[in-house]
């Protein structure tokens, strides 16, 4: 037996914490960037006491919503490409379940978090405790089973020394580009106060590096050959881009083949839009020129991507008969989809190894330049919807434009996460840089905008970030905004209000319904909100305005760069305007039956536009 250290279950955590590193730009630095925590009674005397024991290696953030500082360490893990997260710590209950939808935001983006909630008493002692759920029918049941289905990997630690193998795993799951996402240690309160003695070899510094698998040889030669047999193909990025830090070789690979790129939203600036092979966004909320191609494609190279039904038309999109999908993934399971050839492999590996093997390969000059033109052609589509305009209510876009026109796009990021906004941004936000561009529409998370601001900021310090949001997601998660005051982390809150839901309210129209409780004039009210949202971000200690014109808007902005804290700008918008250039089907169900007849217009158009449907 070698030495040993007595220590509490929540000693031996944070001790393991701070001795796990990574390199980042050739430098080792610790790979978690700190915990969030929200003290109760479940876990202020266990993890609490051992968090201010590690404070200055370790530090702790003290949050005002736990969905929100999930959302920022979501972001953060974002923000980095997946090579430093973070960890989070609540009570029991509801402080606890506070946490779940966020664990759903990191799982459905493969986002490495560790969730450290509290749980019941292990010896049942005191049973019921305060918060504690009980089931009738199962004694080890408790409130943290909701993680389940939303983490990779999920523990209840109800003796101090399970923590040593739970850790383990916990590193391996947040680690591994394959399995990668949050992870849930549920930790009993009577366990994390708890000592056991500790083998000190479980406390030595690690070293955690990006494992890169590479291609099968098989599957390889099976690659190239599809690629060499295409006359029109097209490359899928998704943000598994950008987590292998591929970014060079995706682009380089599309130079030497004459191959175009649209991206996906998770795969936004992984290539520089301004490149001339780069045609954008793609799929529902596609650029004319990225759908156009990808329309008439033969082969579809899918690097690093889910294959959302966002991106793919709801798989209506790809109308060629010959179409054929090749998956580049780390993950077989994504690799696979529809029947795709698979090449399982890291992106960055995948594609040098590809290009390779092409041997000077080129597409056809004539995709290329239909490529060119109809990027032409989206260019000066998205230059009209977002120039700006004196109409009293602009629309998304027109604000868009504004604040794209308002900062450095190199040294800035934006970001935003639901509703209409992330349609428009994802088509018209010129990304230049890897990372320039922040969209959490996995999980598609209203509320997660503003907390996961305040994480891409904690990430890059150095870089200005702008969210966008919505009056809806705002008014459901609001307060990390005072959080990033208190921490003295500026943010760029730029928030358009249309006076509730109008992303749904037009998703509504669209599929033949009236305009029924989305919008706050056509819900039941008493009397009628007047939310002055300038005044309540004040409130919370930041610089904030009410615009009334793009102009204004600004103006704003350009005078905002003096301020030492979050500034916010709130400005109203026209909420029935979308960008009507690019775009396509997606598969919302219609009703059969109906006694509205734009309902039943609205089925026709359905059953039809199915009818465009890739099976299988």
């Amino acid at each position: 037996m070698g030495k040993t250290v007595r220590l509490t279950m929540a000693q031996a955590v944070t001790h393991f914490l701070k001795k796990q590193m990574t390199v980042v730009d050739g430098k080792k630095v610790p790979i978690f960037g700190g915990v969030w925590a929200i003290f109760g009674h479940g876990n202020v005397a266990g993890i609490g006491e051992a968090l201010y024991q590690v404070r200055g290696e370790l530090p702790t953030y003290r949050a005002h919503n736990e969905q929100g500082m999930a959302h920022a360490a979501i972001a953060y893990a974002k923000a980095n490409f997946r090579q430093r997260f973070m960890a989070c710590t609540t009570s029991i209950g509801p402080g606890a379940l506070n946490m779940v939808t966020a664990a759903g935001v990191a799982h459905v983006n493969r986002i490495p978090v560790l969730f450290l909630p509290g749980d019941v008493f292990a010896n049942r002692a005191p049973d019921p405790v305060l918060q504690q759920i009980e089931d009738f029918g199962d004694g080890t049941v408790s409130a943290n089973d909701a993680f389940r289905s939303v983490s990779r990997y999920f523990d209840r630690i109800t003796r101090p020394e399970q923590i040593i193998s739970a850790l383990k795993r916990a590193m391996q799951v947040l680690t591994d580009p394959y399995d990668c996402g949050p992870v849930t240690l549920s930790l009993c309160q009577d366990v994390q106060a708890e000592a056991f003695d500790y083998p000190e070899s479980f406390f030595e510094e690690r070293v955690w590096t990006t494992r890169r698998p590479r291609p099968d040889a098989d599957e390889l030669a099976n690659a190239i050959a599809l690629i060499k047999k295409s006359e029109k193909p097209v490359i899928i990025a998704g943000g598994g881009v950008l987590y292998s830090q591929a970014t060079k070789e995706l682009t380089a690979f599309a130079e030497e083949h004459r191959i175009p790129v649209v991206v996906t939203q998770a795969g936004k600036s992984a290539i520089d839009e301004r490149h001339p092979l780069a045609l954008g966004s793609v799929g529902v909320t596609g650029t004319s020129a990225a759908n156009a191609i990808a329309t008439d494609t033969d082969l579809i190279i899918a690097v690093g991507t889910r294959c959302q039904d966002f991106t793919t038309g709801s798989w209506a999109l790809f109308q060629n008969d010959k179409l054929k999908i090749l998956g580049l993934n780390i993950t077989a399971y994504d690799a696979a989809k529809h029947d795709g050839e698979t090449l399982v492999a890291d992106a960055r590996e995948g594609l040098k190894a590809i290009s390779s093997g092409l041997a000077g390969w080129k597409a056809p000059a004539a995709l290329v330049e239909r490529a060119e033109r109809e990027k032409k052609v989206w260019m000066d589509a998205a230059a009209k919807a977002m120039a700006s305009t004196n109409a009293a209510l602009p629309s998304d876009a027109q604000v868009i434009g504004a604040v794209t026109r308002s900062i450095d796009l190199e040294k800035a990021i934006g970001l935003c996460a639901a509703g209409g906004l992330p349609g428009e941004m994802h088509k018209l936000w010129p990304a230049t840089a890897p990372g320039s561009y922040h969209m959490e529409y996995g999980f598609s998370c209203m509320g997660y905008e503003i907390a996961g601001g305040l994480g891409a900021k904690m990430a890059h310090p150095e870089k200005e970030v702008f969210v966008l949001v919505g009056d809806g997601s705002y008014m459901m998660l609001n307060s990390e905004l005072a959080t990033s005051v208190m921490l003295g982390l500026k943010l760029n809150i730029v928030l358009l209000d249309n006076r509730g839901y109008g992303c749904i309210n037009r998703l509504q129209m669209a599929t033949g319904g009236a305009n029924f409780n989305n919008l706050l004039k056509d819900a039941h009210y008493e009397v009628m909100p007047e939310i002055d949202f300038r005044a309540h971000a004040e409130s919370m200690g930041a610089i904030a305005v009410k615009v009334a014109s793009i102009a204004e808007l600004e103006k704003a902005i350009a005078d905002s760069k003096k301020n030492d804290r979050t500034s916010v700008f709130v400005i109203d918008t026209d909420p029935l305007i979308t960008t009507d250039a690019g775009g396509y089907w997606w598969d919302v169900a219609v009703p059969e039956v109906s006694p509205r007849e734009q309902v039943n217009k609205a089925h026709a158009a359905y059953v039809k536009a199915r009818a465009a449907q890739r099976i299988g």
